[in-house]
This record gives C-alpha cells, structure tokens and sequence, in this order.
C-alpha cells in the first residue's frame, strides 16, 4: 500500500494534515443518511473528527436523526481519545444493521460536546453524503472515515495500513 502523501488540489485536504490526537470540530455541511430507502438523519449540525491518516468521522445530534431507526447494542469499544463508546443497531423496516451507529456517552473531556452525538459506518448504509455528495467509505470494515472529493489520502483502513 502506498503510504505517500496526495498533495491537495485548491478545496482540498490531505488526512496527513489532520493533527495527532485527533481534533473536534463543528461542520455547517448538510449531511445526510439514507438506510432502506429512508432518511434517517438529516443536520447542519454535525461535528466531524479529523485524525492524521483518516478521513473525517461526522457525529450527529441526536435530535436530528430519527429515533425509531436507533436500537441500543451491547458492543462497547473504546477510543484513546474519546473514551467508551456504545453502539446502535440501526432498523428501518424489514431491514436492520447491527452495530452500524456508534456514540460516547461520556467522552473525554476534549471530545465533551459530541455526548450522545452518534456517527454512522457508510459503509454499512444504503448511502450517506456530504452537501449532497455521496461519500465512499474508509477502506476496510474498523473505521467510519466519510471520504468526499474534497478528502485526499492515502487512507489508512485497507489491507497493509495498520502499522501507519
């Protein structure tokens, strides 16, 4: 895997500008997530991590995503920076996918203002965008990166980045 560095076209950012911790961050971009042919989350509101090598992670508030599509799991991880996170399976219909939402309910001091805020693996969604740009998930099933035409990389997730 090619660990070189893309350079940045203009509106561009490159994850191997993104700081080491990670760092917290509003967004006013319209982010959108569509699961079984539904939206079930909609927010100007978003927070979005950026970490050295990853493209960002949007966490949502909760009031902006529909309750009724979020069951709580028992898996439990946990985050250097961010602390204990659980997770929701999400359900809309016929259709569920478990673990596919994850949240902190008490994160670190530094990541306070996304309590409860919840992300979502793309990859595990019938889509997700970004300003009305679908985003193509981080490589691999570990991270929920949202990667965007505007996001360069290399990424690390795929096959023979874990040591990055």
């Amino acid at each position: 895997m090619n660990r070189e560095r893309t350079i940045p076209g203009p509106g561009q950012e490159s994850v191997w500008d993104y700081p080491r911790p990670p760092r917290l961050e509003d967004s006013p971009k319209h982010i959108q997530i569509v699961f079984n042919g539904v939206v079930i989350a909609d927010t100007h509101q978003a927070k979005r991590v950026l970490e050295t090598s990853h493209p960002p992670v949007y966490y949502l508030p909760p009031a902006d995503i529909n309750p009724d599509s979020l069951i709580a799991s028992a898996q439990a991880s946990w985050c250097e920076w961010k602390g204990r996170a659980g997770y929701y399976t999400v359900a809309v219909g016929d259709r569920q996918a478990p673990n596919a939402a994850w949240f902190y309910p008490e994160p670190t001091p530094a990541f306070e203002s996304i309590k409860d805020y919840v992300a979502f693996y793309p990859h595990l969604m019938e889509a997700c965008y970004v300003d009305g740009e679908q985003v193509q998930p981080q490589p691999g099933n570990f991270y929920g990166g949202w990667i965007t035409s505007d996001i360069v990389g290399p990424f690390k997730g795929a096959s023979g980045t874990w040591g990055w």
